[in-house]
């Protein structure tokens, strides 16, 4: 029995690996979910590519009460420092859009900045089955997915890409 389990078990871990290596373009759904802006505007994940068309985006969904996401924050800040063409944008799973800007500040965040309020749940955590957070993504300069997760921003994935 055990040996079935462990069979299982790699089985299930080669399919998972497989379907995330397979997404390297946002389902319709995640790119029409709609994230607020800092002055209060509603924006579409597509806007927030077409914004930044022809750049290298390092996502990080994060929230200001995550004790990971905030152990995370001075790693993404050395790849801000050797990373400067790169594009940070950084999407908040905070409770409340109050929490988020007093996160911001808190921790002096230096990128683009949206409050998440579709939430785990919405068109965008799905697709990117959100089940942990920090997360790390990295899209290209085509809007490809070139990583799809990773949970540490000193990842070595994250630095090779970039």
């Amino acid at each position: 029995m055990k040996k079935i389990n462990y069979i299982l078990i790699f089985v299930l871990s080669i399919l998972s690996c497989k379907a995330q290596e397979a997404s390297t373009k946002f389902s319709e759904t995640a790119l029409n979910d709609t994230f607020i802006t800092l002055d209060g505007n509603s924006i579409s994940f597509k806007e927030i590519l077409e914004a930044n068309q022809g750049k290298t985006i390092l996502v990080d969904v994060w929230a200001s009460w995550c004790k990971d996401c905030i152990g995370g924050i001075p790693k993404v800040k050395n790849l801000q420092r050797a990373h400067k063409n790169v594009t940070y944008v950084f999407l908040s799973l905070d409770k409340n859009q109050e929490a988020w800007k007093k996160g911001i500040e808190r921790y002096n965040m230096q990128g683009q900045h949206y409050f998440m309020q579709s939430g785990w749940k919405g068109p965008f955590g799905e697709f990117i089955q959100l089940d942990w957070i920090p997360r790390y993504m990295v899209i290209d300069q085509n809007g490809k997915i070139k990583l799809f997760k990773a949970i540490e921003a000193d990842d070595k994935k994250i630095k090779k890409i970039l």
